[in-house]
């Protein structure tokens, strides 16, 4: 009978659970390994384990002869040459975040353009005296990088509001499809391709002062760049969710930096974590597991 390990606590349903153990014999852990080793032990003699990342990241090419799948879209880059001298498989949850990011980025646009939190539970506005104007979402200019699961999700919800869309995709001139935005969302996932992408110069070519707003991993942008850029003008503001650190770590140094800064809004790589998207994660590294099983393998890592 297949092995399946359940490293730490998914919050699976009873009928998830139930069906779950249909498929094998389920080890299911209600707590979350305290070490890397810990995790590893755990994990010793499955055909097929679920996991979350902490464990997983540093264990990944200390596996041989598995199926690994998780309930998230990336670990950041695999080298999947090494994995498959290991025998080892890796399947992820594609799109299982699409509501929770958007949801997020369409607040964040809505800070910055309409700057809500400036009239949220305020006391001490002028009496008599023209409120500032705020500017709509409505016709403005949106370019969106990358037009995979969440982009795609995300072009809906602007069209929605009225704004004017564009994608960037791979073989684009970025330069072109970003010189009339007015606001420009980082929606690239990390590959050779897309490392440093929007460097300095991408930044300093732009012409109409745009916001931008990214919850991806650093590595993609320059942030020194985008300091440089608010300091200049080259850019009005800047929303960024701490994609790649730690979940909720406000002590890392890339959040204080994005935290010192006045024209930045920075959330400690949340923007995921809504009930949804465990939800989503979770259904889908269920179907992951039966597809495995069933010599039908989907959502691996190619």
């Amino acid at each position: 009978m297949v092995k399946i390990v359940v490293t730490s606590d998914f919050g699976f349903t009873k009928d998830q659970a139930r069906y779950l153990n249909t498929m094998g014999k389920v080890k299911f852990y209600t707590d979350a390994p305290r070490t890397k080793e810990a995790w590893l032990k755990r994990v010793e003699g499955a055909d097929i384990i679920c996991s979350e990342s902490f464990g997983l990241i540093d264990n990944l090419y200390n596996l041989k002869n598995v199926f690994v799948t998780y309930p998230f879209v990336s670990l950041g880059k695999i080298d999947l040459e090494k994995l498959k001298k290991n025998n080892v498989v890796l399947a992820n949850s594609p799109s299982c975040n699409n509501d929770a990011v958007a949801e997020w980025v369409i607040y964040m646009l809505l800070n910055l353009f309409r700057q809500f939190p400036k009239f949220i539970n305020n006391t001490d506005l002028p009496k008599g005296q023209m409120l500032p104007v705020t500017q709509s979402l409505k016709f403005k200019n949106v370019t969106i990088l990358g037009r995979g699961n969440i982009g795609l999700h995300l072009g809906h919800l602007c069209s929605a509001f009225g704004m004017n869309l564009k994608f960037f995709v791979r073989g684009d001139d970025l330069f072109q499809t970003t010189k009339k935005a007015d606001v420009i969302i980082n929606c690239l996932s990390l590959n050779d391709d897309s490392i440093n992408l929007l460097n300095r110069d991408f930044f300093f070519s732009l012409k109409k002062c745009p916001y931008f707003v990214t919850f991806t991993k650093k590595e993609i942008y320059d942030f020194d760049a985008v300091v440089e850029a608010l300091d200049t003008g080259v850019l009005s503001g800047v929303a960024v969710d701490c994609g790649g650190e730690e979940i909720g770590d406000v002590t890392n140094e890339f959040y204080k930096r994005a935290l010192a800064h006045d024209k930045i809004i920075v959330t400690p790589h949340i923007a995921w974590c809504a009930d949804i998207s465990m939800h989503n994660g979770n259904k889908i590294v269920i179907d992951n597991v039966k597809a495995w099983i069933n010599k039908a393998p989907i959502n691996v890592l190619k």
